[in-house]
């Protein structure tokens, strides 16, 4: 029964994150997505430093390792996207995202042909993989345990669901696209989950450096790929617009993370 608590725990979770973020994101109109990805960054950058770094350093015994996982992460990003830059020059240049209700109608240099996607979609991959062993973690401890494990990963994943899926949406994907890829990443929490409950203590010695991976990715986007672009954008009212959704962005993730840590 252990191993059915985990398994519907991280498929309801999944689920319920992701028809949240989905349903945000769904009813953003395509002209709003250029700006509204400025919320995008908020989260990214919030769940990097005031979530994944600060556990990653307090539970560490060796935070030299986990810097430089970090740094290697980052390295390593900046080489999958210029492997999907090469790849995108050496193709056709046929926009993606061009099924009807996408916005492959923008100027070609509102979106990056999907490399933030795809960059975001790795990194999620990883962070859901270790949320699946976490959740596992907890259930196999005591069974209340597991339930509020569970939750509180769900209330963390919903606004940086919501993050993920207008950066695809800014990459250059359909709406159907990057729910399907964001469904295709929350997988990855139930392959975590099974791995751990067949193997727990081997698979949870590694969980810094998965996050320090995760945490690289989100930093690598954030400041690599969206900063960059919202720069571009200097007009007064959307640079006003751009700050509130970042501080939108990072205060939803501040908000639920202190609401679910327990005082000490």
């Amino acid at each position: 029964m252990t191993l059915v608590y985990i398994l519907v725990a991280c498929v309801a979770g999944a689920a319920l994150s992701l028809a949240i973020a989905a349903f945000v994101a769904w009813r953003v109109k395509a002209r709003w997505i250029p700006t509204v990805v400025s919320y995008a960054v908020g989260a990214l950058l919030g769940a990097v430093f005031l979530d994944l770094l600060p556990h990653l350093f307090e539970e560490t015994k060796n935070p030299s390792r986990i810097a430089a996982f970090i740094l290697m992460g980052i390295l390593a990003f900046f080489v999958l996207e210029k492997v999907l830059l090469w790849r995108h020059h050496h193709h056709d240049d046929e926009e993606p995202g061009s099924e009807p209700g996408s916005h492959a109608h923008y100027h070609a240099d509102d979106h990056d042909h999907g490399r933030s996607g795809w960059m975001i979609v790795v990194g999620d991959a990883f962070h859901n993989f270790t949320d699946g062993v976490i959740i596992a973690g907890a259930f196999i401890a005591d069974l209340r345990l597991g339930v509020v494990t569970a939750v509180a990963i769900i209330a963390h994943e919903i606004p940086q669901e919501i993050g993920d899926f207008l950066v695809l949406l800014h990459s250059g994907f359909g709406r159907r696209q990057a729910l399907i890829m964001n469904a295709v990443s929350g997988l990855a929490t139930v392959v975590g989950a099974l791995i751990a409950y067949f193997a727990i203590s081997q698979v949870r010695g590694w969980i810094p450096e998965i996050l320090a991976i995760a945490a690289a990715s989100m930093l690598y986007v954030a400041v690599a790929d969206l900063i960059p672009g919202l720069q571009r954008r200097t007009s007064v009212a959307e640079t006003l617009g751009q700050v509130a959704f970042i501080i939108l962005g990072v205060g939803s993730i501040w908000l639920i993370h202190a609401g679910l840590t327990p005082e000490r």
